[in-house]
């Protein structure tokens, strides 16, 4: 067994290598083509035409003019079939020069002008010149006036007016059963000159069909509304809660609002109960803060951003997931794997982007209200308005309060801090205006934590200068904008820049211990977007990150490092015509002041077997600078000795920055059973490190920083399938195992607090009567613990921790789409770690740890809540 084992790793680790050299290889060549514009491209698109001059005319214009290599014009089909250099010219540069030339193509309308002074033979536009007549039933010649090649957008609007391009639409020549689906950008263009159909009929899940005349030359742009309810309907269509996508190469999961509001959802960290794919864990037994892992990793490993802006990062890796509240958010996106090199270098384990309530779009005013039995009392509010049809803002507003000590488990300390958090934001955003779009906000965030030993705080023992007490206080500014530029004359070609700025600062004591950090931010990304014909997407531009930060550790002394990151990135996407394929190869260069350049690699690829089967590839490289006590917060509520390895660098903390490779498969299938769609999806990723940061507890009485020296891995396979059992009951379940493993000390352990084995299932019911019924039952498999086994026998812990559930539920009613009332609960079964801390009577002892925590604390948590919502009209 444990040959067969160390032979698929060692097998596993071949393939990375050799992989990783595909990759660079495959990479580089591909970006080196269309940097040196080695490879021509052909294209088809419809010009208006109707004689030999015309034919030669459109020729010579697209070579002479357009910079067409090579052009060939079907004077039947009226298509023009050409062959470029994409260094030199692109399609739109083509059509723009044929239509200042007198002829019409889709895109651009012939001036009135120059159409008038072409030969009498040439004007297209005079019905006795049309070539394209069929007979009538009583014999006469008919016109049909159809359009030879079609192409156009096709977007969709909701009830809220929120419009967006749909991916994978199904536009079909008139009743012929002929057609195309659109791409990424829910463009799409169709040869019409066999079938002469003059009109559309469009179709996408969720959306009426509908039926388009086509009758004019240029650019479609065809709106889809919502299915709506006439008279007595059979649904065939639900929108799902949490979207699976069948058509991005990226690995992306979508969780709607709706999956939000199936658990009280009060920050970020709190936002995932309903998701097998990521863990929730407790970095320690006073501080209250709830941490997430994906694959396996822990969650600095996973980059989180809020609508693709650094969000939480560096020293507010933990505590930045509370300024985050849930009633805030409109969806999250997971991302497995590395993501796009557009964003970052960071992401490794994945990525988090959320995005927040528009100022464009949803309800006027959005208020909720939360209590639970621990006496925490949440309020959270959203205002929005339309100061005019291009220029809108909202306010988001927080407010947290917890003033009552519980212990529950009986360890003697506080089972939560008491809280008293603020936090506000205003954005304003800007549309279309002179081919600009644009947005700004600020945020502002206070968080004040205290928590300890309970008689301090419950008032039972007034012999304060003995307790044990941790109080934290944060304060966190933040300021952000975007500005894009959509080309008037080529809308396929777009600008952005994205801009971003925080300071965050964090005064804390731990006992008689200060752990104080200053961090001072600047995030700018500059991306340049191509579209050619729609099959090809370039995306290239400039980034800059800048960090700034000071930490106060009692433990080990003053911290300070100044980081300076200049990058540049480009990433190409093709997609075939038939959206079966697509692949996206893109690579990035940064030069880090400290650690030198940073050469980070990614692919991300998808095959579709059918519409509702696909298999994604993802394989990359990431890099980050680890932020050793902010991201284990846990090691100051407890006695041990902070040990970092003495490398002589004079890099942060004297150690190296974190690198890793990290790859995947997906494979997403929908099934028909029952008249109802199964949905499985099978997950297999593997990371693996080239130098890691290791974070030893191992030795009791002291955790140690110091590079790798060996191995450090994590493998996950997930399994998860979803369906809906009756109307409107769903079940999702899901298994996972995660192999984890690090050397320690020159030993490859198992990693530890981390479940080699979770199952999960949610179900979720909803009656005709706006009655919601959830719940979520979790069973978590052992984790091992550090090592403890040198300390005295009473202040030792066993080397694993037990099987234990977790069941969550919550019932909501809801009225007119208003008004929720909603009552649930967590850890039903009041599970709970009674042995989280050691040497809790004497916890400024040489003993005191509270950082080995593998279960919930507090034991079952009831609570009660309203939303209220009021519509714009």
């Amino acid at each position: 067994m444990c040959d067969s084992y160390t032979r698929f790793i060692l097998t596993i680790n071949f393939s990375i290598t050799i992989m990783k050299k595909i990759l660079l290889s495959a990479i580089l060549c591909t970006l080196t083509n269309i940097m040196l514009g080695q490879t021509l491209m052909d294209y088809s698109f419809g010009v208006e035409g109707v004689c030999g001059m015309c034919s030669h005319r459109i020729e010579d214009v697209a070579i002479n003019k357009g910079k067409a290599t090579t052009a060939q014009y079907n004077l039947e089909t009226q298509i023009l079939t050409v062959s470029i250099d994409e260094s030199k010219t692109n399609v739109s540069e083509i059509k723009w020069a044929l239509a200042q030339a007198g002829h019409s193509n889709g895109s651009f309308e012939a001036p009135e002008e120059v159409y008038n002074d072409l030969p009498a033979c040439c004007q297209y536009r005079d019905p006795d010149n049309v070539h394209h007549k069929e007979s009538s039933d009583s014999g006469e010649q008919v016109e049909i006036n159809y359009l030879s090649f079609i192409e156009g957008y096709v977007f969709g609007e909701d009830s809220d007016g929120k419009k967006e391009a749909l991916i994978g639409a199904n536009v079909k020549l008139g009743e012929s059963g002929i057609g195309t689906t659109t791409d990424i950008n829910g463009y799409f263009s169709i040869d019409n000159s066999e079938v002469k159909a003059t009109h559309l009929e469009l179709s996408f899940i969720g959306y009426e069909t509908q039926t388009f005349q086509v009758a004019e030359d240029g650019i479609l742009e065809i709106t889809m509304l919502e299915g709506v309810q006439i008279g007595e309907v059979v649904i065939k269509y639900k929108e799902r809660t949490t979207k699976v996508s069948f058509i991005k190469p990226l690995n992306v999961e979508e969780i709607t609002k709706e999956e939000l509001c199936k658990a009280a959802c009060c920050n970020l960290s709190e936002s995932f109960e309903t998701n097998p794919s990521v863990d929730i864990s407790y970095p320690d037994a006073v501080t209250g803060t709830r941490t997430i892992q994906m694959l396996g990793l822990a969650g600095p490993y996973v980059q989180i951003t809020r609508e693709l802006l650094p969000d939480v990062r560096a020293v507010s890796s933990i505590y930045g997931l509370s300024t985050t509240p849930g009633p805030w958010i409109e969806s999250i996106h997971l991302i497995k794997g590395t993501g796009s090199v557009v964003n970052g270098y960071e992401s490794i384990a994945g990525q988090i982007n959320v995005d927040l309530k528009k100022p464009d779009a949803g309800e006027r005013l959005f208020i909720n209200g939360y209590a639970n039995n621990g006496e925490r009392l949440e309020f959270n509010g959203n205002a929005r308005h339309e100061i005019s049809e291009n220029v809108s803002t909202n306010l988001l507003v927080h407010a947290k309060q917890m003033t009552e000590a519980h212990d529950n488990n009986g360890d003697g300390f506080t089972d939560m801090p008491f809280e008293k958090d603020f936090v506000i934001a205003n954005r304003w955003q800007f549309n279309r205006a002179k081919n600009f779009l644009g947005q700004f906000g600020v945020k502002y965030s206070s968080l004040n934590h205290e928590g300890g030993f309970h008689d301090h705080f419950s008032g039972a023992d007034v012999d304060h200068e003995k307790h044990w007490r941790m109080e934290s206080r944060t304060r966190k500014y933040e300021a952000w904008g975007k500005l894009g530029y959509v080309f008037p004359n080529k809308p396929q070609n777009s600008i952005g820049l994205q801009l971003s700025g925080v300071y965050n600062n964090q005064d804390a004591e731990f006992g008689f211990g200060r752990f104080d950090s200053d961090q001072k931010s600047v995030h700018a990304n500059l991306i340049y977007q191509n579209i050619i014909a729609g099959d090809h997407t370039i995306r290239t531009g400039f980034s800059y990150n800048l960090d700034d930060i000071f930490e106060r550790v009692a433990k080990a002394g003053f911290f300070e490092r100044f980081e300076s990151v200049p990058g540049v990135f480009a990433e190409y996407t093709y997609t075939d015509p038939n959206q079966k394929f697509a692949i996206i190869p893109g690579i990035r260069v940064d030069k880090h002041n400290n650690y030198g350049t940073f050469v980070t690699p990614r692919l991300h690829a998808k095959y579709n077997f059918s519409e509702s089967s696909i298999l994604r590839l993802t394989i990359g490289k990431g890099w980050r600078t680890a932020s050793i006590f902010a991201e284990n917060l846990g090691l100051f509520s407890t006695s041990r000795i902070v040990d970092i390895e003495d490398t002589g660098s004079d890099t942060p903390y004297g150690l190296d920055a974190e690198e890793a490779w990290t790859m995947g498969l997906n494979l997403t299938k929908g099934f028909t059973v029952g008249e109802r769609e199964l949905i499985l999806s099978i997950d297999a990723y593997r990371t693996q490190f080239e130098n890691q940061v290791v974070v030893d507890y191992e030795t009791s009485r002291r955790v140690s920083f110091y590079n790798l020296n060996g191995q450090s891995y994590s493998n996950s396979i997930q399994v998860k399938a979803e369906y809906e059992i009756l109307d409107d009951f769903n079940v999702r379940v899901a298994y996972r195992l995660f192999d984890v493993k690090t050397t320690f000390d020159d030993e490859l352990l198992e990693k530890p607090l981390v479940s080699r084995h979770r199952a999960f299932v949610n179900m979720a019911y909803k009656t005709k009567s706006d009655w919601h019924f959830d719940a979520t039952l979790n069973w978590n498999g052992s984790k091992r613990l550090p090592d403890t086994s040198t300390n005295p026998e009473k202040f030792r812990r066993p080397d694993r921790s037990p099987n234990y559930f977790l069941l969550n539920g919550q019932i909501m009613k809801r009225w007119n789409d208003k008004v929720d009332v909603y009552v649930g609960g967590e850890n039903i079964l009041n599970y709970k770690q009674t042995d989280s801390i050691i040497s809790s009577d004497d916890a400024f002892g040489e003993f005191f740890d509270a950082s080995i925590v593998w279960a919930p604390l507090f034991g079952a948590n009831i609570y009660v809540g309203f939303r209220y919502t009021l519509p714009y009209e």
